[in-house]
């Protein structure tokens, strides 16, 4: 009892001392703080545990280790998720989404820690996947949590969800302007200057937590690039175009492969599946063990030749055309073995290996166009290959550009990265309106955009807006019956339902008997099953609320009844009721 009340006196001097807005700066800066150290704890475990398992292996042999290590991470990630976790950690980004869209910015607590453990064993022990995506998670956690225990509202909830992720982002890749606009563009309904000066400061702090932990290098390190040349325009193009392909390849393939593991319900047999998928492909291409970094920094040092290291493929030497080839299938491949790794249990995010596919997809194409007598600079177009790529699959151009170019301290690639990253991006949008992220909540109607309209309606659910008052009808009352059910009534609308299972049969409406209801004579000669007539359309319960303003839309109705799966009826919903709710959303969310 003392520990509550000195929590409520804490809570009551915060709200009497500190206001609102000085107060989220307060907790913005904690975030960026928490974040950093996070990010920190987190690939410096990585990279402990892959250097353990790898340090001794040969450069130039085969290593039958890599048909083990992947799996054992995976089975130890998932022993971990299911017993220790006992919840769903996978997909972090779209768990965030959801939380936003669905669980009013909520995330749970465990979040704050148990996605780094389980990334940690995943990526160290070679998972084909990205440390981004959970700590992502981790900080957007710390974010919801620290709000949630100073009982902040709900419309601060979401922005302190913003300022984790986006101190997340900053301090795994010391770039804060990147994490302020993955922020803008993947996560945020809506923004105002009074929220991004929060999620500013957020991704400030954490970078700058991020230098003093680490050293002050960037992530990859390259010795030589080429200017923007208008002359490379046509190409960069190609490029664009090229990642905005491989973009939908990627989306579509990873999701195809998830539905494919969604299939199995024991986790055992996954884990089997899964495990042997990718640590086969590790083994026979070694660059997918990990995040791929390591890939990327030989690619722009010119080092192409060591990404055969380890492989099958240094029996075909090192020219040019096997390279290509061993790039390419390593491209294909790319999503069976991140999906694999998630869908056997591991967890990880899609961020790296986007960054991992672009920079080998910018490579081939430059290679390529080298064979064909066109000079263009191979470590400018693999950084504009990982923008593109970036700005395809997560559906954030902005995101891309600036990620790569504070990534690499390149920021007289601007214009190239510009280019690729604005083309990938008008590319994929033709074929898929959402990201990966987000594909999964749109697909069920559950999915905050920045389209505030659609955003808001996904914020109202169907059972705040169903009205029970209406008087039911049973097909069998007469006129007479009828008439004295009108008299009771307000309203004009009267459902008629199987008084043996409550399905809905039909309505009456007030107006279609008006012209008999005040003749006697015909109170016994009309019976309600003659009089019903069968309602526009039905709405059923769990309709997401954009479904069911489109079903309104196509109807022209003003007021539709609602059945559950069985058809019983529920009650009725109005525009009207929808528009008023809609109006106090609107005006909460809006209000700064």
């Amino acid at each position: 009892m003392d520990n509550k009340n000195w929590y409520l006196r804490m809570i009551g001097w915060r709200e009497a001392h500190i206001n609102q807005r000085q107060f989220i700066l307060l907790l913005s800066f904690a975030i960026g703080v928490l974040s950093a150290i996070a990010a920190f704890l987190l690939k410096t475990a990585i990279h402990l545990i892959k250097e353990w398992l790898t340090e001794s292996f040969s450069r130039y042999d085969v290593n039958y280790w890599y048909l083990v290590f992947p799996t054992v991470g995976i089975f130890i990630t998932s022993i971990f998720v299911r017993r220790v976790v006992k919840d769903d950690i996978s997909h972090g980004i779209t768990r965030i989404l959801y939380a936003i869209s669905q669980r009013k910015s909520i995330i749970k607590l465990h979040n704050t820690w148990t996605s780094l453990v389980g990334s940690t064993f995943t990526i160290g022990f070679g998972g084909s996947v990205g440390a981004e995506a959970p700590i992502v998670l981790t900080g957007s956690a710390i974010g919801s949590n620290l709000g949630n225990f100073f009982k902040m509202d709900q419309k601060t909830l979401m922005l302190l969800v913003g300022c984790g992720a986006s101190a997340a982002i900053a301090a795994i890749f010391k770039a804060p302007i990147a994490g302020l606009v993955f922020t803008l563009e993947v996560l945020m309904l809506d923004m105002t200057l009074t929220s991004v000066v929060p999620i500013l400061i957020s991704s400030v702090t954490a970078t700058a937590v991020s230098y003093i932990l680490s050293d002050s290098s960037f992530i990859f390190q390259f010795t030589t690039y080429e200017t923007f040349s208008v002359q490379r325009i046509p190409y960069l193009i190609i490029l664009g175009i090229v990642s905005g392909l491989v973009s939908l390849y990627f989306t579509r393939g990873m999701n195809k492969i998830e539905q494919f593991f969604k299939r199995y319900k024991n986790p055992y047999t996954k884990l089997a599946i899964g495990g042997s998928m990718l640590s086969l492909l590790i083994f026979i291409f070694p660059p997918l063990y990990g995040e791929g970094y390591d890939t990327i920094d030989q690619l722009l040092n010119g080092h192409s030749a060591s990404v055969l290291d380890r492989s099958l493929f240094l029996n075909f030497g090192t020219g040019p055309w096997v390279i290509i080839i061993y790039l390419s299938l390593i491209v294909g491949f790319k999503i069976f073995a991140s999906a694999a790794t998630n869908a056997a249990g591991g967890v990880g995010g899609i961020f790296a290996p986007s960054l991992f596919v672009g920079a080998l997809t910018g490579y081939v194409v430059a290679q390529v166009l080298r064979l064909l007598g066109i000079d263009v600079p191979f470590e400018n177009f693999a950084l504009a290959g990982m923008s593109g790529l970036m700005s395809g699959v997560m559906h954030a151009p902005l995101t891309g550009i600036f990620l790569i170019a504070e990534l690499t301290g390149s920021y007289n690639l601007f214009m190239t990265l510009m280019i690729v990253s604005t083309v990938a991006y008008l590319t994929i949008i033709i074929f898929e309106p959402h990201s990966l992220y987000a594909m999964r909540l749109a697909q069920k109607g559950e999915l905050i955009t920045h389209h505030k309209d659609k955003a808001v309606l996904t914020l109202l659910k169907m059972e705040n807006v169903i009205e029970t008052d209406l008087s039911l009808l049973t097909p069998e009352m007469t006129l007479g019956q009828l008439v004295k059910v009108i008299s009771r009534s307000s309203r004009n609308i009267f459902p008629v339902v199987n008084p043996e299972n409550g399905v809905l049969l039909g309505v009456v409406l007030l107006d279609e008997v008006r012209n008999i209801m005040f003749r006697p004579e015909l109170y016994n000669r009309f019976t309600v099953k003659k009089l019903m007539i069968s309602p526009p359309a039905t709405i059923n319960v769990n309709l997401p609320m954009e479904k069911v303003m489109e079903i309104f839309e196509d109807t022209g109705a003003w007021n539709l009844p609602v059945v559950d799966d069985s058809k019983k009826y529920v009650g009725y919903v109005s525009k009207s009721k929808i528009f008023n709710s809609y109006r106090h959303v609107l005006v909460h969310f809006s209000d700064e």
